[in-house]
């Protein structure tokens, strides 16, 4: 098992950068895939980032491609999102997540563990 808790959100306005942090308790934190998931005010929960165990694979969604970055420390059991050129529509609730296995996932239905939430605003 796995605890999160996610750090780092904020307000900053557009075009400015923040990083996420999420910090993970428990054993065995390199055999987990660790996600990035978002969800705005009346939205749906949406896929942001994923890294496999040893950092050597992600993936990232289109909508934030080549402005948000993944990537994990094993020997701190950390995973961060670095975020730049924000813009408004990515004010959200960015959670951390985590599952057991191999293969990057995109659905969030497939991470068993699930951090709090960080509140990440963007003004314009």
């Amino acid at each position: 098992q796995v605890q999160l808790v996610e750090s780092g959100g904020g307000l900053v306005q557009a075009g400015g950068s923040l990083r996420l942090s999420c910090a993970a308790s428990g054993r065995a934190f390199s055999t987990y895939v660790m996600g990035w998931f978002r969800q705005a005010p009346g939205k749906e929960r949406e896929f942001v980032a994923a890294i496999n165990w040893s950092g050597g694979s992600t993936t990232t969604a289109e909508s934030v491609k080549d402005r948000f970055t993944i990537s994990r420390d094993n020997a701190k059991n950390a995973v961060d999102l670095q975020m730049n050129s924000l813009k408004p529509d990515d004010t959200a609730v960015y959670y951390c997540a985590a599952y057991r296995g191999l293969a990057l996932n995109s659905n969030g239905y497939e991470y068993n563990y699930w951090g709090q939430g960080t509140q990440v605003t963007i003004s314009s």
